[in-house]
C-alpha cells in the first residue's frame, strides 16, 4: 500500500532529516531575513531534482507532479526564527545570538522537506499535484502568508486545499490531534501613546497627568471584553508594556503603551476595535491628555474547513492509529495560516512533540523550548500521505 511505503521511507530518511533539522535549528534567522535558509531549502529542493520558485524575496514555491495533474494539493512549512536567546545546552543549540528557533519552524521545514523526498520517491505512484509552500516572516506582521497570497501563491496552479502543521509541546510524542472550524485567534497590535506638557510631580494641577491618564486607559479597556463581547465567543485584550518617566519627581511629558487584542469571531474584532477607539479618546480627553492610538491589523482567525479537518483527521487515523488522534484545543495564539484558510479549504492541525519522560515539556517561544525528535518522522509521513489523499 502508498501508505506503508510512505512510512517506510520516513523512516529510512529520518536520521538525515534529523541533520536538517539540527542544522536548520543551529541557524535561525528571523522574518523575512530567511536568506540562508532559503538557499539551503532551494538546494536541497534542487538536489532532489524538484523545481521551484521563489516568491516575496525568501518564500520557495516548489511543485511535484504525480500521474495525472487533477488535483491540486498545497501543503505549507514555515521557515522564520524568533528573537530569543536560546538556553538548551545541546550541539546544534542556536549559533545565532539573540535568535532561535523557538516556535519550531526549523522542524516544519524539515518535515515538509522529507515529505517532499517521499513524494518526488513516489510520484510515479499517485495521482495529482503537490505544491510545497516554504512561507518567509510567520512571526512578524504583516504575515508571510499574504505576502505570498498577493504574488500568486494560490494560483498557477491553483490548489483546491492547503495543509499545514505546528509543533505541540504539550501533546505526547506520536500523537496529532484536528479540529474543524474555528482553532486559532486573530491577532492585532495596540501602540497607544498618552502625551501633555509634562511637570513637576508637586504640582500635577499645571499638567495632565500621562501616567494617570494611561493607568485609566488601561482599566477602562477591560471592559471591551468583559462587558461588550458575547461571553461564548472567545476574545483577550491584554497591555503589556507602559513606557514613560525616568525619575520620581517629573510627571513625564509621553507615555507609551503596547498591547494585543485577539479574537476568534471577526464580525466582533472590528467592532471591538471601534469600541477601544472611542475608549482611548474618550479617557484621554477626560483626563485633559492628547492620546494616539494606532491598531496594527494582524494575522486574521484560523477556521479549518469541517470536510477536510475530518478527512485529515482520518487519514491521520489510518498513520498513526485512532487511539493517537486527539482533538485540537482552542488557542488564542495567531498563525498566519489564517490568511489561506481564508481563501480556499485549509486544515493546521498539530504535531505531539512533548516526551515528559525525557523532560521535554517547555513551550514555544521559551528558551528552552525543544522537542522529540522522533516527531520528525511522524510528520515528514503525514505530510506525504496528507499529499497525495488530501
Amino acid at each position: 500500500m502508498l501508505r506503508e511505503k510512505i512510512k517506510q521511507l520516513s523512516a529510512q530518511y529520518f536520521e538525515e532529516y534529523r541533520s536538517i533539522r539540527h542544522h536548520l535549528h543551529a541557524h535561525p534567522e528571523l522574518s523575512y531575513k530567511e536568506y540562508n535558509t532559503s538557499k539551503f531549502v532551494r538546494d536541497h529542493l534542487t538536489h532532489l531534482g524538484i523545481p521551484f520558485t521563489v516568491m516575496a524575496e525568501t518564500g520557495v514555491i516548489g511543485i511535484i507532479e504525480g500521474k495525472r495533474s487533477h488535483r491540486v494539493i498545497a501543503l505549507r512549512a514555515d521557515m522564520d526564527a524568533l528573537p530569543i536567546q536560546e538556553e538548551n545546552d545541546v550541539p546544534y543549540a542556536s549559533t545565532i545570538p539573540g535568535v532561535m528557533h523557538a516556535c519550531g519552524h526549523d522542524v516544519h521545514t524539515t518535515c515538509l522537506l522529507g515529505a517532499a523526498r517521499v513524494l518526488h520517491e513516489l510520484r510515479n505512484e499517485w495521482d495529482g499535484t503537490v505544491k510545497l509552500i516554504f512561507q518567509p516572516g510567520e512571526e512578524k506582521n504583516p504575515g508571510g502568508a499574504s505576502l505570498l497570497i498577493n504574488e500568486g501563491v494560490l494560483e498557477n496552479p491553483a490548489p483546491t486545499a492547503i495543509f499545514g502543521l505546528h509543533v505541540h509541546p504539550l501533546l505526547e510524542i506520536g500523537k496529532m490531534s484536528f479540529a474543524s472550524g474555528k482553532v486559532m485567534a486573530s491577532a492585532d497590535e495596540l501602540y497607544i501613546t498618552v502625551r501633555s506638557k509634562g511637570g513637576h510631580a508637586a504640582k500635577p494641577y499645571l499638567t495632565a497627568d500621562t501616567v494617570l491618564t494611561a493607568s485609566q486607559i488601561v482599566v477602562a479597556l477591560q471592559q471591551v471584553v468583559s462587558r461588550n463581547n458575547n461571553p461564548f465567543s472567545p476574545s483577550v485584550l491584554s497591555i503589556c508594556s507602559m513606557q514613560g518617566g525616568y525619575t520620581t519627581n517629573v510627571i513625564p511629558s509621553e507615555l507609551k503603551m503596547m498591547g494585543t487584542f485577539r479574537a476568534m469571531d471577526e464580525g466582533w474584532r472590528f467592532e471591538a476595535h471601534r469600541r477601544i477607539r472611542e475608549i482611548v479618546e474618550q479617557v484621554g480627553k477626560a483626563c485633559g491628555a492628547e492620546v494616539e492610538l494606532e491598531i496594527s491589523i494582524g494575522y486574521p482567525s484560523v477556521v479549518n474547513d469541517h470536510a477536510l479537518s475530518q478527512h485529515a483527521r482520518s487519514l491521520a487515523e489510518e498513520m498513526i492509529g485512532t487511539e493517537m488522534v486527539e482533538e485540537t484545543e482552542l488557542s488564542m495564539g495567531a498563525e498566519d495560516f489564517g490568511y489561506y484558510s481564508q481563501q480556499i479549504p485549509g486544515c493546521f492541525y498539530r504535531l505531539g512533540t512533548g516526551n515528559k519522560a525525557m523532560g521535554i515539556v517547555s513551550g514555544v517561544h521559551t528558551p528552552t523550548f525543544n522537542i522529540d525528535e522522533s516527531a520528525i518522522q511522524t510528520g515528514m509521513a503525514m505530510m506525504a500521505y496528507l499529499g497525495v489523499r488530501g
